[in-house]
């Protein structure tokens, strides 16, 4: 029975799986790189790159555009510009609610003077003015 690979040996077949893949010399056939195709190529499993050997997935993420620190970044520049959206949004309700109070309070003026006119059209002892006619010339 063969003894085990060490480390570095095991890490550096990792890195020429990955090589003969990405220059089309794959024994598997494979023609894109990731993960499970380093590993069938290498012969050992995905979860093993995974869990024993992340400097070697973190090199294969690159490979495919997505390595941790990109993707890290580009969500936190999301979350910074929703922020930013989010304090405009605030001040915008802000602002809204004040011309809520103050169109509310016109309102509350104007159905006060209605109440009033209305009143003083109901009491008999009013007299509307009518309009007079312009004198003719």
């Amino acid at each position: 029975m063969p003894g085990r690979k060490t480390a570095n040996v095991r890490e550096k077949e990792l890195r020429l799986a990955m090589l003969r893949i990405k220059h089309g010399k794959a024994h598997t056939g494979a023609t894109r790189v990731s993960i499970l195709s380093v590993a069938k190529e290498a012969g050992v499993s995905d979860s093993l790159i995974h869990n024993q050997y992340p400097a070697v997935a973190e090199q294969i993420r690159r490979e495919q555009g997505r390595d941790g620190r990109a993707q890290r970044d580009a969500k936190h520049q999301a979350l910074k510009k929703e922020r930013e959206k989010n304090v405009d949004l605030r001040q915008e309700i802000s602002a809204l609610q004040i011309d809520v109070k103050r169109l509310s309070s016109i309102n509350e003026v104007l159905h006060a003077e209605n109440r009033t006119l209305r009143a003083r059209l109901g009491n008999e002892a009013v007299v509307p003015l009518v309009p007079r006619a312009p004198a003719a010339s």
